[in-house]
């Protein structure tokens, strides 16, 4: 087991950052941190704040929709669902009846897919059959179910911010309470991950069907990310919808979310942060009482799978008489490449706002946009990303038009450098920017898991200041020219259907 518990401080972040540098701010701010690590593998992150009687919780899960399995894409999703609906001794309303009746839900489920997988030869009227029979089994469950006692039971304590997040590479799930319900926090959190039940789970899913639904079948934005992403990833995960495809979500089971949860909900990959009106030593007795029951479980797999070299520009038509958008992606490291930071300050240049090339050239001076901007990792950077740029064209003006401009910036990387006060007030913006994050416990919290999980250290959370620092424009230059080329390129864009169709 790992200790060490440090005195705390109660003096602000804001203070920290005014004026010293980097390395100065980490020594500072390393002597506020308590973290250590149960025997199980889970790791807690823990900051002393008394400036009022409120505490922020950030559960952070290295676990993302690219660790979908292959057939259930969506699962990962599912789970941060589920993960809501409470556990033995919250949610039901009796729950040896509710045991049975799930029971019954999944074979109910078990009979109605396997005679769905036989596909043309199903016998359509035992479908009907079955489907009534899944159906009326789910709605006998749920009688028995209190979905909504979780949240209300957080609610009435005086909980705020209650929120989950599903991304590629990992799922949060966070909520703040008053400093003297601190407990009542370690009971539940620990108890969704102990032993969840996966109650009304196929209520749910029919909800996740829905977000398909509405993100992407009637989204024009959300089918040309989709098209894509399929089209820029060939072969890693990256490229399937995070949300699931529709056949995925509507076939996976609770046995398939339950296989998902062991392997990928092992305590050593979770990281706990803490932030608030706490004493760390009070937390890591909780830690030890609550969280130490969970069992110790192996790793779980990295993704494998590596996208192959690209032999040429990919190009993606997605008709839709909606506004059209253009987005262009360039093939890029993961985020432990060291010229990660090279990368963030080239978002600064080109996307920073209202002082970004982008916004400056295609929206406020050529007017041929109405918005222009990017991502510097797109959909994820744990693996091998994109960055991402967009733009969406102004009445009157052209995709093509806008796609044209924005090369044409991009060239402007290669062959000028960014001259010395644009690098200054990039570095200048990225400190404020991480000022405001780390003002509010919820927002601490959130960026210490966060740097935890990504480099398998909070630390660099200031690191990563001191490397944009030294970013040089020749830097940017260099960087530029090796991955904004033609060939590293997937271009997709939205355009109206021929007249007459």
């Amino acid at each position: 087991m790992t200790n060490r518990i440090w005195p705390v401080s109660t003096l602000a972040v804001a203070l920290w950052f005014a004026g010293a540098t980097p390395a100065q701010d980490l020594k500072e701010f390393e002597k506020a941190v308590a973290e250590f690590t149960l025997s199980n593998g889970l790791r807690f992150l823990v900051v002393e704040r008394r400036e009022a009687p409120v505490v922020s919780f950030n559960t952070h899960a290295d676990v993302g929709a690219v660790d979908d399995p292959k057939g259930a894409t969506g699962l990962a999703h599912m789970f941060e669902h589920m993960a809501f609906k409470g556990f033995d001794r919250l949610g039901s309303k009796n729950y040896a009846g509710e045991k049975k009746a799930l029971e019954g839900v999944d074979r109910a489920f078990d009979e109605l897919r396997a005679e769905r997988n036989k596909g043309a030869r199903a016998d359509r009227a035992r479908l009907e059959q079955l489907e009534k029979a899944f159906r009326s089994a789910v709605e006998k469950a749920g009688e028995l179910a209190e979905s909504e006692a979780f949240t209300r039971v957080i609610e009435e304590s005086g909980g705020v911010g209650l929120n989950a997040g599903t991304s590629y590479d990992s799922t949060v799930y966070t909520y703040s309470l008053p400093s003297n319900r601190i407990e009542l926090w370690f009971y539940l959190e620990s108890e969704r991950f102990l032993r969840p039940v996966f109650r009304q789970f196929y209520k749910e899913r029919d909800v996740v069907r829905e977000e398909r639904r509405m993100r992407s079948e009637s989204n024009p934005v959300g089918k040309l990310v989709e098209a894509f992403l399929a089209a820029a990833f060939t072969a890693h995960p990256y490229g399937l919808p995070p949300v699931g495809w529709a056949s995925d979500v509507e076939n996976f089971s609770v046995a398939d979310a339950e296989a998902f949860f062991q392997t990928y909900y092992a305590a050593a990959n979770l990281t706990i942060s803490i932030v608030g009106d706490v004493d760390p030593w009070q937390v890591r007795r909780l830690a030890e009482t609550y969280f130490g029951r969970l069992p110790r479980r192996k790793l779980p797999p990295p993704v494998l799978t590596a996208e192959p070299p690209q032999p040429g520009e990919r190009r993606v038509e997605v008709e839709s008489a909606a506004q059209p958008v253009v987005l262009v992606g360039f093939r890029k490291p993961a985020r432990l490449d060291p010229e990660r930071a090279v990368f963030d300050v080239i978002f600064g240049v080109l996307s920073g706002g209202r002082t970004g090339w982008f916004y400056k050239e295609l929206v406020r001076d050529k007017q041929l946009a109405l918005d222009a901007g990017g991502f510097p990792n797109f959909p994820g950077d744990k693996y091998p990303g994109l960055f991402l740029f967009y733009s969406f064209p102004n009445s009157g003006r052209t995709v093509a038009e806008n796609e044209a401009a924005m090369y044409a910036l991009i060239e402007k990387l290669k062959t000028e450098k960014v001259d010395a006060p644009t690098l200054d007030m990039i570095k200048t913006k990225n400190r404020a920017a991480l000022i405001r994050k780390l003002e509010s416990n919820a927002g601490l919290a959130a960026e210490m898991a966060a740097h935890q999980i990504a480099f398998g250290d909070w630390r660099q959370l200031f690191r990563s200041l001191e490397e944009i620092n030294k970013v040089t424009a020749e830097d940017v230059q260099r960087v530029a020219s090796k991955y904004f080329n033609k060939t590293n390129r997937t271009v997709a864009y939205l355009a109206a259907p021929p007249k007459g169709n």
